[in-house]
């Protein structure tokens, strides 16, 4: 993943991310933001060996740290309390959430030179967010 360290990707298409909100009980007001704004995505890592994804936008900036491969609480974008692990393969991080209210999501972000695809699973619902960098 060094490759793809301080690089900085901007969302450039989404498809479906309505639906994979509302699947996750994410209110209409919130949904409608959600789908406006285009956040710039940014994978760093910490002087303490952790990693640090963050995504920021006009509506919301959020990040996480954490290290492969270990249990860590996260607070969604969308206030939903779940426990995440987030592992390596190849050039993609792929994130599983746990939650006790909601169904488990699955994100697999994909790092390539000329861009970063998420793709974002719960239930039957797919959604595709592609990101171009930021020069």
């Amino acid at each position: 993943m060094e490759a793809f360290l301080n690089k900085k990707y901007k969302l450039n298409s989404s498809e479906k991310f309505d639906e994979y909100m509302k699947a996750l009980g994410v209110g209409m007001m919130t949904r409608k933001l959600g789908n406006t704004v285009s956040p710039v995505v940014e994978l760093t890592k910490s002087d303490d060996g952790k990693f640090v994804l963050s995504s920021n936008s006009t509506f919301k900036n959020s990040s996480i740290a954490f290290k492969l491969n270990e249990e860590f609480d996260e607070e969604t974008p969308d206030g939903r309390k779940v426990k995440s692990i987030i592992t390596q393969d190849g050039n993609k991080l792929v994130h599983t959430q746990k939650c006790d209210k909601h169904n488990d999501t699955t994100i697999v972000r994909e790092f390539e030179p000329e861009q970063l695809k998420m793709v974002l699973t719960v239930d039957d619902i797919t959604c595709t967010r592609i990101y171009k960098p930021v020069q």
